[in-house]
């Protein structure tokens, strides 16, 4: 939860760590609660106690000008600030995450290149059907891989069929 910089600051006088990480709202009305209970004994405390803790009488005089109009006014602007920061970072955090991330596209491996290609000449062909349409897609994508991955390999290039058009057709990606 945001807080404003005047409730960081008068939470700082009276000794709260406003800033510090998990501390919410409902957490420093409850310290402030603990420290209000305190501030009549610090009243009727004698000027040396006084003297002596600095940061008890700084309370006691921030709760004593707080109860006044002025206090009052000044706790009603600073609630309203807050209100209005807390909901500008509202803002801020529904227009980021409205903005989708952009993904850098895939880079495509020349191994899949070449299979597509392979897929290609044999759709153009008439060993797996007519041309145009594979019958047996199965059987023709596990003969394309196996050529290009024999191509990759270094091995001896087939001499005729439909094996050597597929070689012939991915030797321009490979």
């Amino acid at each position: 939860m945001a807080f404003s910089k005047l409730e960081l600051a008068m939470g700082t006088l009276l000794g709260l760590e406003l800033a510090k990480s998990g501390m919410t709202r409902a957490a420093a009305k409850a310290s402030l609660g603990v420290v209000a209970r305190f501030a009549p004994v610090a009243g009727r405390a004698a000027i040396g106690v006084a003297a002596a803790n600095p940061a008890l009488t700084g309370v006691g005089l921030g709760l004593g000008a707080l109860q006044t109009g002025t206090g009052q006014e000044l706790l009603a602007a600073a609630e309203e600030r807050g209100r209005q920061d807390r909901l500008k970072l509202e803002r801020v955090i529904q227009d980021t995450l409205a903005i989708a991330p952009i993904k850098a596209k895939k880079r495509v491996s020349s191994f899949n290149k070449a299979v597509s290609k392979g897929m290609k000449t044999i759709k153009s062909s008439t060993s797996y059907g007519r041309k145009g349409v594979i019958n047996n897609g199965k059987k023709a994508f596990s003969l394309v891989t196996k050529t290009v991955s024999a191509k990759k390999k270094g091995k001896k290039a087939p001499k005729k069929g439909i094996k050597a058009k597929i070689w012939r057709a991915i030797g321009k990606v490979l």
